[in-house]
C-alpha cells in the first residue's frame, strides 16, 4: 500500500526536523521545504496528498503561497502559525487552506488533524450517481472534481468540495447552515465559515456575488444551489 505523502514547508531547521521526524514515525513519507520556491520545486517534482505550510518563510508570506497554491492544485493546506487571531485565521481560510493549527502545537493533535482530513478528502462514491451538472459546470463525484464547460478542471479545496457536494444533492431546495456545516465535518468550522466558502465557490463558479444565480442565499435559511438537471 502507498504511504501517503506530506510536504513541511518550514524555514526552522529545529521545527521541521522535528515535524518531519514525527510524521515518518507515524508512518508518512515526507518532504520538506524551507520556502516557496523550494514548495513549488516539490510540488512540480511530484504530487503530494498533504501540506503543512508555515506562514512566515523567508521568501514569500504564506497566505500568498496558500492562495497561489490552491489557484493549481487542489492538495489539502493546514497553515502553521503563531498567530492566534480570528482575523489570520479566517484570511489564512478564504485564500483556500483547509485548517490551520497554532505554534507551539501538541504533535498527536497534529497527527490526528493530517489523518482526519486526509480521510474526509478522499474517499469513494457510488457509479450510479458520479455526476451532477449545473449550468455549464459538472460536479464528477467519482473524481472529486468541478470541470467546467471546456472540459478544464476548476480546483476545489477538500471543505468547498464537501459543501458543493451538499447543494448538489438537494437541487433547488434551500440547505441550512446547520446541515452544511455538518457536510463540512469539520470540529472548528462556523457559519461564518460556511459564508467564506460559498463566497471562495461563487468565485470559481464564475457566480456574480451581488446577484447569483447559481448559489442563491435565502435570508435566514440557507443556500441552495439553482439549476442541478434532474433537480
Amino acid at each position: 500500500m502507498r504511504k501517503q505523502r506530506i510536504l513541511v514547508v518550514e524555514d526552522d531547521p529545529l521545527a521541521q526536523g522535528l515535524l518531519a521526524a514525527y510524521l515518518r514515525k507515524e508512518g508518512f513519507e515526507v518532504e520538506t521545504a524551507i520556502d516557496g520556491r523550494g514548495m513549488h520545486d516539490a510540488l512540480e517534482r511530484a504530487p503530494v496528498d498533504l501540506i503543512f505550510l508555515d506562514l512566515t518563510l523567508p521568501d514569500e508570506d504564506g497566505l500568498v503561497l496558500t492562495r497561489k497554491a490552491r489557484s493549481r492544485w487542489t492538495t489539502p493546506i493546514v497553515v502553521l502559525t503563531a498567530r492566534t487571531d480570528r482575523d489570520a485565521r479566517l484570511t489564512a481560510l478564504e485564500l483556500g487552506a483547509d485548517d490551520y493549527l497554532v505554534k507551539p502545537f501538541d504533535p498527536e493533535e497534529l497527527v490526528l488533524r493530517a489523518r482526519n482530513l486526509l480521510r474526509r478528502s478522499g474517499g469513494g462514491v457510488r457509479r450510479e450517481q458520479s455526476r451532477l451538472k449545473f449550468g455549464k459546470w459538472t460536479l464528477d463525484l467519482a473524481g472529486r472534481a468541478l470541470i467546467d464547460g471546456d472540459n478544464t478542471e476548476v480546483p476545489l479545496a477538500p471543505a468547498e468540495y464537501k459543501l458543493l457536494v451538499a447543494l448538489a444533492k438537494a437541487p433547488g431546495r434551500v440547505v441550512s447552515r446547520a446541515h452544511l456545516l455538518d457536510a463540512v465535518a469539520r470540529e472548528d468550522a462556523t457559519e461564518r465559515m460556511i459564508d467564506v466558502l460559498i463566497s471562495r465557490l461563487r468565485r470559481k463558479l464564475d457566480d456574480d456575488p451581488k446577484k447569483p444565480s447559481l448559489l442563491v442565499t435565502v435570508q435566514g435559511a440557507g443556500y441552495k444551489l439553482v439549476g442541478v438537471e434532474g433537480g
